[in-house]
């Protein structure tokens, strides 16, 4: 639109960089998950803590990208941000793990 600033582009594209970069990682996560838990039966594998690691682990290590990136400036990552990605990564997570578990891939 002829009436946006760079400054609302600029946030845009910020956000659009936040929601892929989680959204890549709790895919990730679920077939790093699917990999160690491939020998187990989909239920076993529902309760392997070690899956449950992988995904928290996703999510602090894009806090960390976040911030070394300048991504978002220290007085800019604010609660909403942290549970945002949070919430996107596990959910993400939680979906595609739930079809890996499910269709046996």
């Amino acid at each position: 639109m002829a009436t946006e600033s760079i400054s609302d582009r600029r946030e845009h594209v910020r956000s659009i960089g936040v929601t892929a970069l989680a959204a890549l990682a709790g895919i990730g996560s679920a077939l790093l998950s699917a990999m160690i838990t491939s020998g187990m039966a989909a239920g076993e594998a529902a309760g392997d803590q070690r899956a449950q690691l992988i995904v928290l682990g996703a999510i602090l290590v894009q806090f960390l990208l976040i911030r070394v990136t300048g991504i978002y400036d220290e007085d800019e990552l604010g609660p909403k941000h942290y549970l945002f990605v949070a919430f996107m990564t596990f959910s993400l997570w939680y979906v595609t793990w739930g079809i890996l578990l499910t269709t046996s891939a």
